[in-house]
């Protein structure tokens, strides 16, 4: 009997075309006639409409504090270390599974970074596997709200305040998510976002800290904000300002601030309609055995724009088949698929033997006590260490169209219902599975 997958010969479940259901982001005639001003007006290095930009930023956010605009994600990262006082001989830890910008620019800072497991449902730090990881050089815990799934906070907080160590939420995959009614970004003592345009909020390429705290404002001004001086009211920093402390120039491009004022007005909208449709595919296919949705049990807590969405694959209730079988089968149908994520970060050399500044020791441990050795092997993160075998990228709808998005609904169902056929001819999964870049985008 001829089989019904498309791999092994069948029709393809995927027959339509799905026009502009994966572009993004949606470049309207606002955003065009915004960005056409400044540069018109010659006003590409101002700081008027980023100012604008930070105070529409913080308020979407509902906070009374402070939001300051930078070059990248990255940079703003790195502004919130320095701003809650990271330095030499500091540690911070990070989940594995992340990009490394949650937790590079440590080195800049001559800290370290320890990383913590992740957990297996929310791929997201895990909090249970925090506190062992703290240490008497520990000044921040970096949350990552992975993948817009947002980092379970309450736990997180709780550690944090009894160790007394500052929290950084890197928001880069969740703007606008919301973790038991209250937004991501909003937890901690400072928070980095990027926007670069493959992010759900798309603006080109730059990023925006938030923080609640003015001391941490101040600090990252001083750090690479020399042209704001005179914002400066600290005595420490107004006598020290003028140039900046880090030897970075982190003004955010004003071309970028224009388009993401347009942004925040139709991003809510825009959410709206992916998170929708978001749902109704994994409503769809939430029943089938070995694949789960990568969505927050808690009540009142969304993944906001879903960027770069996943799926969690359970190879066990699909006879060992493996997840690069699944997703090739899954291809043959039409819905764009991927096995992995992000992959560990403590597994790359440069978190292990590379000596960046030549200090005659790896970098990893260069300003730490002789004695002590942060370095992770696979055994000490056993979840994320194996997390490429058992996640997946899923397509990312970006309108609700039930008639498209049931074809990519079929597509799944029939892999998983006939994945019996799949395991004769299955290689397994390769030895090394994930990559070191941006998570991919998927269509």
């Amino acid at each position: 009997m001829a089989s019904e997958l498309a791999l092994l010969g069948g029709p393809q479940a995927v027959k339509s075309d799905p026009g502009d259901m994966f572009a993004w982001p949606i470049v309207t005639p606002d955003i065009e006639q915004a960005v056409l001003e400044v540069l018109r007006r010659g006003a590409m290095s101002g700081m008027d409409v980023t100012k604008q930009l930070e105070k529409e930023f913080a308020a979407w956010h509902g906070m009374e504090g402070y939001c300051l605009g930078h070059n990248t994600g990255t940079q703003a990262i790195q502004a919130a270390m320095f701003g809650v006082g990271v330095g030499k001989g500091d540690e911070i830890i990070c989940p594995s599974i992340t990009y490394w910008a949650s937790c590079l620019q440590a080195y800049t800072l001559g800290a370290t970074v320890v990383f913590a497991d992740v957990d297996p449902d929310t791929v997201c730090i895990d909090p249970n596997d925090l506190e062992r990881r703290i240490s008497p050089r520990t000044k921040a815990i970096v949350a990552v709200h992975y993948a817009g799934h947002p980092a379970d906070m309450d736990p997180i907080l709780e550690i944090a305040r009894r160790h007394n160590v500052a929290v950084i939420e890197d928001v880069s995959h969740a703007h606008g998510a919301l973790y038991k009614g209250k937004m991501v970004g909003t937890f901690g003592d400072a928070a980095g976002f990027s926007i670069m345009s493959g992010k759900s909020f798309a603006a080109g390429e730059g990023g925006l800290l938030l923080t609640p705290k003015k001391e941490v404002y101040e600090r990252a001004l001083v750090f690479g904000h020399y042209a704001r001086a005179n914002e400066l009211t600290i005595p420490e920093y107004v006598a020290g300002g003028g140039l900046p402390w880090g030897g970075y120039k982190n003004r955010m491009n004003q071309l970028t601030a224009a388009m993401a004022r347009v942004q925040l007005k139709k991003y809510p909208g825009e959410m709206g309609d992916i998170d929708r449709a978001m749902n109704y595919f994994w409503d769809k296919v939430g029943d089938l055995p070995g694949i789960r949705s990568h969505r927050p049990a808690w009540g009142n807590s969304t993944k906001g724009g879903w960027y770069a969405p996943h799926g969690l694959y359970r190879p066990e209730e699909l006879g060992g088949l493996s997840v690069h079988r699944f997703c090739e089968a899954l291809r043959a149908e039409g819905a764009t698929s991927g096995p992995g994520c992000n992959k560990a970060l403590h597994q790359h050399p440069l978190f292990q033997t590379v000596d960046v500044y030549r200090a005659g020791k790896p970098t990893r441990i260069a300003n730490l006590p002789d004695d002590v050795d942060v370095r992770e092997t696979d055994a000490d993160l056993p979840v994320s260490s194996g997390m490429q075998e058992r996640i997946y990228n899923i397509p990312w709808f970006k309108h609700y169209r039930t008639e498209i998005i049931d074809e990519y609904a079929e597509a799944f169902r029939k892999v998983v219902q006939n994945y019996k056929e799949l395991l004769p001819g299955d290689p397994g999964n390769p030895p090394a599975g994930g990559g070191w870049g941006l998570t991919r985008r998927i269509g």
